[in-house]
């Protein structure tokens, strides 16, 4: 009899045979008799880049798959004049169908991770490489044809993730449509000056708000996508992860580094208690990625208006992290249990699951 895995208890609760709360608790007996349960930290973000190392090989053997047929058709994303369009798009076109039977055996039939980020990759510089072209072809100007490279590559990776459902698309595409939205501002005729008017909103110009608002966005995307898998068994959760991490860093660093650069008493205190709210966030809605994103200011934050005596506070910084990050469900646990009912709540990821502190020997 073969040990039953966890993609086969995954695909259990796709196919309707046990709800995801039986699921979980499955995997926590399994856990619990293989004594892993012992020496886990509860219930973890799912994250994974590479399951073994032959998946590392295949991935040295992709990249240099890859760069070769760059090398052999001479393409790069910004390589190649409107002559050489036609070629281009052709070269493209074969690119994604290649990619997409590779994705067919590696991503769907093998389900490999490592690769099928990577092919992912691939299949989002090719599809850029195609709108390219096609702006190329219709004598567009360098930011309308940039503009138009973003937008193909994001609408064919919607394409993408809806047929190989591989998590990390989904931080590709939120990067796709943050290009794609700059770039229809830019065709206005505003551009940025200076690389911080993308995060600081007292400078004059809309790419701050924008960034802002898609950070949103991003955010409300990816908490649906947490609250449709609150046990993390799918990867719809592995979805959200990816969306957290472009979102998070959109919204904090907009707040944080507008709020550090007034520099004054009052937007330093309200400073202090943005990175606060961020963290009780990131604890509710298990999700670290914004607690990260809000770390270095208080760091920058400290060595500018402390001095001499940052260090003191960086090395406290750094002991809270790590206090946290041990005792992440316990603090979780209590943080929920103390906060009242509130529309969502039940959908979060459970925190009285949690595995508790177990007494002394």
């Amino acid at each position: 009899m073969t040990d039953i895995t966890r993609d086969d208890i995954r695909a259990a609760v796709g196919a309707g045979m046990m709800t995801e709360a039986q699921a979980a608790s499955l995997v926590a007996l399994s856990q619990t008799r293989s004594g892993v349960r012992q020496h886990m930290s509860g219930l973890d973000e799912p994250f994974e880049l590479f399951r073994g190392f032959n998946e590392v090989f295949i991935i040295v053997g992709l990249v240099i798959l890859y760069s070769g047929w760059l090398g052999v058709t001479g393409i790069t994303l910004t390589n190649f004049t409107a002559n050489g369009s036609t070629w281009t798009l052709i070269y493209a076109l074969i690119a994604i169908a290649v990619i997409g039977l590779l994705a067919c055996y590696f991503t769907l039939k093998r389900r490999m991770v490592g690769p099928s980020i990577v092919l992912a990759i691939f299949f989002a510089q090719a599809a850029g490489q195609l709108g390219a072209a096609l702006g190329w072809m219709m004598q567009a100007n360098l930011p309308q044809w940039l503009t138009m490279a973003a937008g193909t590559a994001t609408v064919l990776l919607c394409g993408y993730y809806a047929i190989f459902r591989v998590p990390f698309t989904m931080a590709l595409i939120a990067g796709g449509v943050f290009l794609t939205a700059f770039g229809l501002v830019s065709l206005g005729g505003t551009l940025p000056q200076d690389p911080r008017d993308v995060f600081l909103l007292t400078n004059d110009g809309p790419f701050a708000i924008l960034t802002m608002a898609l950070g949103l966005v991003g955010l409300i995307v990816a908490l649906w996508f947490d609250m449709s898998d609150p046990h993390r068994l799918t990867r719809r959760a592995q979805s959200g992860f990816w969306l957290h991490v472009i979102a998070a860093p959109a919204i904090v660093n907009t707040v944080a580094l507008t709020l550090f650069e007034i520099g004054t008493l009052p937007a330093q205190a309200s400073l202090i208690a943005f990175v606060a709210a961020m963290a009780i966030f990131a604890i509710v809605i298990d999700r670290r990625s914004f607690l990260v994103s809000a770390v270095g200011y208080i760091v920058a934050l400290s060595m500018t208006v402390i001095e001499d005596n940052a260090f003191f506070v960086i090395l406290g910084l750094g002991l809270v992290l790590v206090l946290l990050g041990a005792k992440w469900e316990a603090i979780r646990r209590t943080v929920l249990n103390s906060l009242p009912r509130f529309p969502g709540k039940t959908r979060l990821p459970p925190w009285q699951m949690l595995p508790k502190e177990e007494p002394a020997p």
